[in-house]
C-alpha cells in the first residue's frame, strides 16, 4: 500500500514550506542536502514540524493545496496542535525507526 505525505518544514526563523511526497525520508534528504532548489532551499527550511499521511494521492495533493492557501496563523495553529515546541519530528526516526510510516500523524 502506497502512502503520501503532506508535510511542513520550518527554518530557524520559522519560515514555512508545505509540500507533498510519496517518500518523506527521501524528500527530507533532498531538502536538507540542497538537491532540491527552490523556496525551501532559499529560506533554509529543513526542520520537519508537521506531517500527515494518506493512501490517496489526490487527497494528499488537495490537502497540500488547502494548507498552502491558509493564512500563516492557521498554519501555525496546525503545527502547534501536535508540535507546540516546533521540534524536528524526523529526529524520532533515528531513535525509534528510520521508517516515518511508523510515526504516522492523523493531522
Amino acid at each position: 500500500m502506497r502512502q503520501f505525505w503532506i508535510y511542513i518544514l520550518a527554518s530557524a526563523s520559522r519560515v514555512l514550506y508545505t509540500g507533498v511526497t510519496n517518500d518523506l525520508a527521501k524528500r527530507l534528504f533532498e531538502h536538507r542536502t540542497g538537491i532540491t532548489k527552490g523556496f525551501a532551499d532559499r529560506y533554509n527550511c529543513k526542520r520537519l514540524v508537521y506531517y500527515e499521511v494518506t493512501e490517496d494521492a489526490i487527497a494528499a495533493i488537495t490537502r497540500e493545496k488547502q494548507i498552502k492557501g491558509w493564512v500563516r496563523r492557521r498554519k501555525i495553529a496546525l503545527i502547534e496542535a501536535i508540535n507546540p515546541d516546533w521540534t524536528d519530528l524526523s529526529e524520532q526516526w533515528s531513535r525509534e525507526s528510520r521508517d516515518p510510516s511508523s510515526l504516522c500523524s492523523s493531522g
